[in-house]
């Protein structure tokens, strides 16, 4: 982010020759690129099982968040319950969301093998939920994810789920969802 009331420029800076051969140098300002880009994505561990536990989640968290930020992305909420996990970002335009999310999944799999949460191997499910936001939902947004295990108290994942997928109008075949724990 830039300070308040300064720019941002691209210099673009060319060379050309003019009718008699003289060469000029021509310098010119471009403006920098601005987004507003804020997504949550939601993903669950494989076969729904409930592997992340309270002692180590925080730990999860963190280094979920390290992997957003080494991405050069903003980590904005991150929490989740013991069979998935929320996260919202400001997101670069220049971001590929599936290759972030990939690399989220993989890492953190990585992470939970190495420090040895889990007698058992951990792995993420399949696909994720990516959901956009406007700046001005983002406390409300903040709130929910951080309020995960209040939420799942009254409401089930996969109740949770299909309701974002409704909330936000995306075509799905149930058969193709999340693996579901009934």
């Amino acid at each position: 982010m830039t300070p308040k009331g300064s720019n941002v420029y691209s210099k673009l800076s060319f060379k050309y020759l003019d009718l008699e051969g003289v060469e000029h140098k021509q310098i010119q300002i471009m403006p920098g690129t601005y987004s507003q880009i804020y997504i949550q994505v939601v993903f669950a561990v494989k076969g729904r099982e409930s592997l992340i536990h309270q002692s180590w989640e925080e730990q999860l968290y963190k280094y979920i968040t390290g992997i957003v930020q080494n991405k050069e992305q903003k980590m904005l909420a991150v929490n989740g319950m013991p069979d998935h996990i929320h996260f919202l970002i400001g997101m670069k335009p220049s971001c590929c969301l599936s290759d972030l999310v990939r690399e989220v999944k993989k890492s953190s799999n990585e992470f939970i093998r190495a420090k040895k949460f889990i007698p058992v191997q951990f792995q993420w499910q399949e696909g994720y939920g990516a959901f956009s936001y406007s700046h001005s939902s983002l406390d409300q947004v903040i709130a929910y994810i951080l309020n995960q295990k209040e939420h799942h108290r009254k409401k089930t994942f996969k109740e949770e789920y299909s309701e974002f997928l409704e909330k936000f109008k995306i075509e799905h075949d149930p058969k193709y969802l999340f693996e579901w724990i009934e």
